[in-house]
C-alpha cells in the first residue's frame, strides 16, 4: 500500500523513488523561495547556454534565491554520496535567466560580458536577475546536464560586489592564441575541476580570436570529456600493459558499476543495464542493454551511448595515466529501480572516478575475475559477454592461449 506524509505544502508521497513525487517536491519547495519577477542570490556561479535554434540560443546565469555559499549547488565532484532527492533539492533552487543572443556574439553586449564574469570566478557570486515574467516552475532533467530549476526571459542582470577571478581560467581566456582544446587541457592540468573547466568553454572564454563562441551546455560536457581523455590517452597508450586482472568498484544511487582492468593494449568499453521502470527504460518490462566500445585506434563516430561514454572514459584514462600503466578496459553498470530521474553525466564521470579510487581487486586470471564481478551483479555472464565487443575478445583471447600451450 501507497504510504502518504502531510505538509505545508499539501499531501506528498513518502516513495521518493516515483519520479512525478521529486518532481513536485523541487517545485513547491521553490515556490515557497520566490517573489515575483526579480530573484537575488548568491550564483554558486554557474551559467547555462542552450542548444534550440542553434546559433541563435538562450544563455543566462543560474541563480538561487539564497545568499550565502551556494558553491555546492554548481561542483558536481562534490556529490558523490549525495542523493538523488539532494541532488534534485540543490538544482531545483537555481533558476536559469535566458537572453537570446548569436554564438558569436561573444563580445555582444552587457548579458554576453556577465555571464563570462560568471564563468571566470572563483567562487559564488551575490548576483541579481529581473526577469520578463514569473519563472515556469519546472524542473529540467538531461541525460547530460545537470538538473536546473524554472526558467523565463531576463530583461536586466546585475553581478554585486567584488568578483574574484580563477587567475588560471583568466590567463587562458587571455590568450586569443591558444584553441579551445589546448586550453581546456592547459586547465586540466594546472588542477581546475573538469565541471569548470566545461562552464569556460561552454561561455566563449577559450579559444583563438575570432573563433570564440557560445557552446551549448550539453555539447560543452561531453567536448571538454572527450578532449581531456584523449590528452591523457595519447601517454597511457605509450606504456606498458598492467600484469594482472583487477576489478574495481562502487555503488550509488542504484547503481552498480564494476570496472574491469585486462592486461592487453589499450581498449574500452561502456555496458550499461538499464533495468524497467529506470531513467531511460520507463514502461519496460525487460531490461535494455547497450554499449560502446574502442580498441587501441579510437572510434571514428559519436558513442551509440552517449556523453556518458567520454565521461567514464575521462576517469579511466586518468587513472591509467597514474599508474604508468596500459590496459583493456570493460565498464559494467547496473541501473536499477531507484534511478528514476537523470542528473547528468558527471554521475558517470565522478562514480567511476570514485569506483577507481577504491582498493583494486587483483586476480591471476579472467575467470576468477568475471566471477568476483558476476557475484556483484544480478545479470549473468552469457548476456554480458553477447552484449560486450570487448569481454567476448578477452573470452576469444583466452581460448587462443590455451589452445596455443595445448599445442606446444
Amino acid at each position: 500500500m501507497q504510504e502518504y506524509a502531510i505538509n505545508r505544502t499539501g499531501v506528498v508521497y513518502k516513495n521518493m523513488k516515483d519520479p512525478s513525487i521529486l518532481k513536485y517536491i523541487a517545485k513547491m519547495n521553490t515556490i515557497s523561495m520566490m517573489n515575483g519577477t526579480k530573484i537575488e542570490g548568491s550564483s554558486p556561479p554557474d551559467i547555462f547556454v542552450g542548444r534550440f535554434g542553434y546559433p541563435k540560443v538562450f544563455i543566462g546565469p543560474m541563480v538561487p534565491p539564497v545568499f550565502g555559499d551556494t558553491m555546492l549547488l554548481g561542483t558536481p565532484e562534490k556529490w558523490v554520496g549525495k542523493s538523488i532527492e539532494d541532488i534534485i533539492r540543490f538544482r531545483s533552487t537555481l533558476v536559469r535567466g535566458m537572453a537570446k543572443v548569436d554564438v558569436k556574439d561573444v563580445l555582444g553586449g552587457k548579458i554576453q560580458y556577465m555571464v563570462e564574469e560568471l564563468a571566470l570566478a572563483d567562487k559564488y557570486v551575490d548576483s541579481s536577475i529581473t526577469l520578463t515574467r514569473k519563472p515556469m516552475l519546472n524542473l529540467t532533467l538531461d541525460d547530460n546536464s545537470q538538473p536546473y530549476g524554472p526558467s523565463a526571459g531576463m530583461k536586466e542582470m546585475e553581478l554585486q560586489g567584488n568578483i574574484y577571478p580563477n587567475r588560471k581560467i583568466e590567463k587562458a581566456h587571455s590568450d586569443t592564441s591558444m584553441n579551445a582544446s589546448q586550453a581546456a587541457v592547459e586547465l586540466y592540468k594546472g588542477g581546475i575541476p573538469v565541471s569548470k573547466i566545461q562552464k569556460a568553454f561552454s561561455s566563449g572564454l577559450l579559444g583563438t580570436g575570432k573563433r570564440r563562441r557560445f557552446v551549448p551546455t550539453r555539447w560543452s560536457i561531453t567536448a571538454v570529456d572527450d578532449t581531456l581523455g584523449k590528452e591523457n590517452l595519447a601517454m597511457v597508450k605509450t606504456y606498458e600493459p598492467i600484469d594482472s586482472y583487477m576489478v574495481f568498484e562502487t555503488y550509488s544511487l542504484d547503481n552498480r558499476w564494476l570496472v574491469l582492468f585486462a592486461p592487453g593494449a589499450w581498449s574500452y568499453e561502456l555496458v550499461e543495464a538499464w533495468y524497467p521502470n529506470t531513467t531511460w527504460n520507463m514502461g519496460s518490462k525487460s531490461i535494455d542493454i547497450g554499449s560502446s566500445y574502442e580498441f587501441f585506434d579510437g572510434r571514428k563516430t559519436y558513442a551509440e551511448i552517449g556523453g556518458c561514454y567520454y565521461a567514464a572514459r575521462l576517469a579511466v584514462s586518468e587513472l591509467l595515466d597514474r599508474m604508468k600503466k596500459q590496459a583493456t578496459v570493460t565498464i559494467l553498470r547496473e541501473v536499477h529501480e531507484g534511478y528514476t530521474l537523470p542528473v547528468g553525466v558527471w554521475n558517470v564521470r565522478e562514480h567511476v572516478r570514485a569506483a577507481l579510487r577504491s582498493q583494486a581487486k587483483e586476480f591471476a586470471t579472467l575467470n576468477d575475475a568475471l566471477a568476483y564481478m558476476m557475484a556483484k551483479l544480478e545479470i549473468r555472464l552469457p548476456t554480458w559477454i553477447d552484449n560486450s565487443a570487448i569481454l567476448r575478445y578477452l573470452m576469444r583471447q583466452r581460448r587462443l592461449v590455451a589452445e596455443s600451450k595445448a599445442v606446444l
